[in-house]
């Protein structure tokens, strides 16, 4: 029999002898031989195209010597087409909104663009307190709209001067984006009104409003550039680039890509599938897929399953008994 002392030795040999036992080889983008797969929930044709993506999408947001993020990773779905068609929007691609342009004569489809984060309001915003103002004829009461207009408009046109402002860069001289033959796109976490859109469509800028501060995060993460929060020093440097913008219209909803992407640290997953159940299926795999792979990869180290510890650790206890006996 073991006494106490031999039980406490036991459980410091065990995981000590497990480490020589363990599977330190990572897959990063090599022989997809040696890629992770799992086809416990799905199908093995699904099950191994997710796999393909899950991975890619981790090792999209990876950043040396930091802690990976999944939040980064924003799953979409559209209940449409088949499960197969389930796509990673990432690597040298970009990342799905789910909102689309809100003016009639902005352009659905633009290339080469300028992209401009901002978390500016746009739109006229009532005073926070109570407030009143009196006029005595239709002349005041212009002169009052038109006051109350002007801030706003006044931030659009800086908007609009970054778009046709012409910068120096070494010894060239490069012009932003001049002309309404190229492609300006502003996404904003707030609101922007029906006269400021219409200011910046008659300028080709195609713009975005309201999106969530999770996926202003993941913009600047995949279109370079920062967000800003004040249109005041506008500068170059804080726009990002896509080289494709588009969007594309399911039923009611519409969803704006933004592809083409250099060097992101941001992706999206978008799923598809013809009904609910296949998207909620395929929405459990890929978030399991992400936690495992991401585990995997901060360990270094894969751990079997179907009993394989405990089977090790059976085998080496009796080894250790027979030899102490």
């Amino acid at each position: 029999m073991m006494d106490d002392e031999d039980f406490d030795f036991d459980k410091e040999r065990i995981p000590r002898n497990f480490k020589k036992g363990q599977v330190w080889e990572i897959y990063d983008g090599g022989d997809d031989n040696n890629m992770p797969r799992s086809y416990c929930v799905l199908y093995e044709g699904l099950a191994d195209q997710l796999t393909d993506i899950v991975v890619n999408s981790v090792l999209c947001i990876r950043k040396p010597e930091e802690p990976i993020d999944l939040f980064m990773v924003e799953i979409m779905h559209m209940r449409h087409k088949f499960d197969v068609d389930t796509r990673l929007v990432s690597l040298f691609e970009g990342l799905v909104l789910d909102h689309g342009s809100r003016h009639p004569d902005m352009k659905r489809r633009a290339e080469n663009c300028h992209i401009l984060t901002c978390n500016v309001s746009l739109e006229y915003e009532k005073s926070e307190i109570k407030a009143g103002f009196f006029y005595s004829n239709a002349e005041q009461r212009e002169a009052m709209v038109t006051a109350e207009r002007r801030s706003v408009d006044e931030r659009v046109k800086k908007i609009i001067e970054l778009k046709n402002k012409i910068y120096l860069h070494g010894l060239f001289s490069l012009q932003v984006c001049a002309g309404n033959d190229n492609s300006f796109v502003i996404i904003n976490q707030k609101g922007i009104d029906p006269p400021s859109l219409d200011l910046l469509a008659r300028e080709g800028i195609i713009a975005l409003q309201e999106l969530k501060r999770r996926n202003m995060e993941r913009l600047v993460l995949a279109c370079g550039g920062e967000a800003v929060n004040s249109v005041d020093d506008l500068t170059p440097d804080s726009l990002g680039w896509a080289g494709l913008v588009y969007e594309h219209v399911l039923g009611e909803e519409k969803y704006t890509f933004v592809e083409q992407v250099k060097n992101p640290h941001s992706c999206t997953i978008l799923i598809k599938g013809p009904n609910d159940h296949t998207i909620a299926q395929i929405k459990e795999a890929v978030r399991d897929g992400l936690r495992s792979v991401k585990n995997t990869l901060e360990d270094e180290c894969v751990v079997l399953g179907a009993g394989a510890f405990e089977l090790f650790a059976l085998t080496s206890t009796n080894s250790f008994l027979c030899c102490s006996l």
